[in-house]
């Protein structure tokens, strides 16, 4: 049985680091691992992706497609969550849930260019929304509830103009 004064870790668990350049008896004196003369044996040395003259991978191989900077960033909401803030007394179902009120129950951490409204999950809850995007399947569960969905046009982001 042995005492808290006499635990220990258990042999090679903990290797000491090599220190490089401190003298021949080290075994990593003089140059210290880094070779004769040469850009490498140099400190400040960053040569990523060379491959000593050879085409580097990042060149050999195709570019592949392409940033859109239109695109708009989405507010995705399923149905199921908002039935869900509904159930939790976070959304009011009488009044119209719109971006501002999805932001304001939690549900939404901010605000994007628009809430697209997905069609996963169920909902119960006569619902009037005003998003800017709902699925085919999203309608039809809203509509089945006795809700409705008013479409709005999705705003520019920041920075952007409209032309």
């Amino acid at each position: 049985m042995s005492s808290l004064n006499g635990i220990k870790d258990n042999e090679g668990a903990r290797k000491k680091r090599m220190r490089v350049g401190r003298g021949i008896g080290s075994g990593k004196g003089k140059t210290g691992g880094r070779g004769v003369k040469g850009q490498t044996s140099r400190t400040g040395v960053a040569i990523k992706g060379f491959e000593g003259g050879q085409m580097p991978l990042h060149r050999r191989l195709p570019k592949r497609g392409f940033n859109n900077i239109f695109a708009l960033d989405w507010n995705e909401v399923t149905l199921g969550r908002i039935q869900t803030a509904i159930e939790a007394g976070k959304l009011d179902a009488s009044a119209t849930v719109d971006q501002a009120a999805l932001v304001a129950s939690g549900v939404l951490r901010r605000a994007k260019a628009g809430v697209r409204v997905l069609g996963s999950g169920e909902l119960k809850a006569k619902v009037k929304l005003e998003v800017a995007h709902a699925t085919k399947s999203a309608v039809e569960a809203i509509e089945k509830a006795g809700g409705t969905v008013t479409l709005l046009a999705a705003k520019a982001e920041a920075g952007e103009t409209a032309a």
